[in-house]
């Protein structure tokens, strides 16, 4: 490995591993048809244009050649020179080896480009390697698994932004030489990160086979980079109007509702200022104080929710709050996400964010629309396929619960499962020593709680808080489910005790994720890494679970040659938009490669729907 410190001729050592070369496009084309093999970066700039899903734009790629030891630049900031490339970047068999693939994926999709043969990705390589490590740009990367200082490397005044870097002290003549400088600056920066691409390569694949998660990395992690690229690619149709109509509507029972807690407080005053709200309610209406900070009395959603049944004013500003965050962040929030070329809204989906593999969404973020209040999830009719068109929605059905009964071999999980008992009935009945079919709603909405709680390494102050009972009675309700699910207690026993001595939990397909928080020495840290223990293992498989699923569902679409697409995913929910004529195909492929994904101890069941629009999606 490569070890730069900081004396020059440690620096010189990096560049002279190898030479910057001339070439053509057609030379570099011929080179790269050859060797089956891309290492490449590439060079980004702004663009303005509203109209584009990413506003980026390629202005080079430099591409390192491991075979000569050479690396070249080619300018690309005349829009018809990509398309030279065009064969290069669509050929299945060139591997595609760079970073931050998913991004490169829509802008060349923006130019009628479609990337294909994707093999390596160093974000996603250094991501499984540590998930709880978000430093991962190619910087990051060289430092950590390379030991090079990029900096140092380019020259001490390097610029934020790669593009303005200067790496010469001479001082330009002309704007000539201004251009001839500052491409000089481009060659040398980009194609020293072609290079680092192709380190970062060969470092970090051994340290995926070190940790047996080189399948995981291969046949998981790397397609579902396509995946995910071509569902921001395909985006979600929001209908404008109907958010406007909605956003009316809001704003209607605001008015409602403020002047509702006017009277009720027998005056007017800003309810969203904490001090004036906290004067009312603290002051003039003598509510009994909860909590003071340094700037007054607290007014937040806790301090409210302890307070409702002191006065019906309570549930009022908890309405009108919500009523608030609905406007401004699905309201107001989703309208500028709206591309106004495609009427649609082109979500980030990241695979890189989370601890456990779960994929997330940003810009803005689908999988946090609200669903436990009715007015909240209006938010989603919003969403429709576009004419012609449906949503098919399909859920697995407590696959987190599946894959416990799997991990765990509990008895009474596993046959719950395999008979297709109601797991949440069968829970309520052991914990409440009832016979199953006089089990009340109550019993089993309070079982459900304490299922999905020890997934999740609930405490009794936990589900004392959630299902408003005394802390006894919770950990009386915890204590007598451990007893009865001895398979389930054994496992999370287990997985926290190997954890502490290995110092890391895995998935089903080897996600290893490091969890130092169990020697800490304080207490409630050590209480975060045993949840972390306890749940990771399941929510993660879960996950790798749905991403197996996306790849079978999104190959099977392609070699059917399908126009249905995969628009969208939320945790154990996947979303196609499927022309009529394609509606009864596609249910059947998203059902089967849903249930199909993996073999587990227990059935995997999808719950599969047919909607006009998201709302309606059961």
């Amino acid at each position: 490995m490569l070890k730069v410190g900081n004396s020059k001729a440690e620096i010189n050592k990096v560049e002279e591993t190898y030479k910057i070369e001339s070439k053509t496009i057609l030379e570099v084309k011929s080179i790269l048809q050859k060797q089956k093999e891309m290492n490449f970066y590439i060079n980004i700039s702004k663009d303005e244009n509203d109209e584009k899903i990413v506003k980026e734009k390629i202005d080079g790629v430099a591409i390192f050649n491991k075979e000569d030891n050479q690396a070249y630049y080619i300018e690309l900031k005349e829009s018809e020179r990509i398309q030279e490339l065009k064969e290069i970047f669509e050929n299945e068999e060139i591997s595609k080896i760079g970073i931050d693939l998913s991004k490169t994926y829509i802008l060349l999709k923006q130019e009628n480009i479609d990337l294909k043969g994707i093999k390596f990705d160093a974000s996603i390589a250094a991501y499984i390697l540590n998930p709880t490590d978000n430093k991962l740009k190619i910087e990051n990367l060289a430092e950590q698994y390379l030991e090079i200082d990029v900096s140092r490397v380019l020259g001490e005044n390097q610029n934020k932004k790669a593009e303005q870097i200067n790496l010469f002290d001479e001082i330009s003549k002309n704007d000539e030489e201004e251009k001839q400088k500052k491409n000089k600056s481009d060659e040398k920066i980009y194609t020293f990160y072609s290079y680092l691409i192709c380190k970062l390569q060969e470092v970090t694949t051994k340290k995926l086979e070190e940790i047996k998660a080189i399948d995981l990395f291969n046949n998981i992690d790397m397609p579902t980079v396509t995946v995910l690229a071509d569902m921001q690619w395909n985006g979600m149709y929001a209908d404008e109007e109907e958010l406007n109509r909605f956003g009316d509507k809001l704003k209607e029972q605001l008015e409602i509702k403020t002047k509702m807690i006017y009277e009720m407080a027998g005056e007017e005053f800003n309810i969203n200022s904490t001090k004036q709200l906290g004067e009312i309610l603290f002051e003039k209406m003598k509510l009994p104080v909860v909590k003071k900070t340094k700037s007054g009395y607290s007014t937040d959603v806790d301090v409210l929710e302890k307070l409702k049944s002191e006065d019906p004013i309570i549930a009022e500003i908890l309405d009108y709050r919500q009523l608030m965050k609905l406007n401004s962040t699905y309201v107001e929030g989703l309208k500028q996400y709206i591309n106004p070329k495609t009427k649609r809204i082109h979500s980030f989906f990241h695979q890189t964010i989370t601890a456990t593999g779960r994929i997330s969404s940003t810009e803005p973020n689908l999988q946090n629309i609200p669903t436990r209040f009715e007015l909240g999830k209006q938010v989603r009719k919003i969403f429709k396929p576009e004419q012609g068109k449906v949503y098919i929605d399909a859920d697995y059905s407590q696959i987190e619960l599946r894959v416990l009964a799997h991990m765990s071999e509990d008895t009474h999980m596993v046959q719950a499962f395999k008979e297709n008992q109601d797991i949440h009935k069968q829970a309520a009945s052991k914990v409440f020593k009832t016979p199953i079919d006089e089990v009340t709603k109550e019993q089993r909405s309070n079982a459900k709680a304490v299922n999905f709680g020890i997934v999740y390494g609930i405490s009794d102050f936990g589900l004392g808080e959630q299902l408003g009972i005394s802390r006894k009675k919770a950990k009386q309700y915890i204590d007598e489910y451990l007893v009865e699910y001895k398979g389930i207690k054994n496992f999370m026993d287990d997985v926290t005790e190997k954890a502490k001595e290995i110092g890391y939990v895995e998935t089903l397909f080897n996600r290893r994720r490091y969890i130092p928080e169990l020697k800490s020495n304080n207490y409630m840290v050590r209480q975060f890494g045993s949840r972390a223990a306890m749940n990771t293992p399941i929510q993660g498989t879960a996950a790798d679970i749905m991403k197996i699923a996306m790849i079978n569902v999104y190959n099977k679409l392609k070699s059917l040659q399908l126009k249905s697409k995969i628009v969208l995913q939320v945790h154990d929910e996947m979303m196609i938009e499927v022309p009529i004529e394609e509606i009864e195909e596609v249910k059947k492929i998203i059902k089967t490669e849903m249930e199909n994904a993996i073999s587990l101890k227990v059935p995997l069941i999808a719950d599969v729907s047919e909607a006009e629009n998201w709302y309606e999606c059961k």
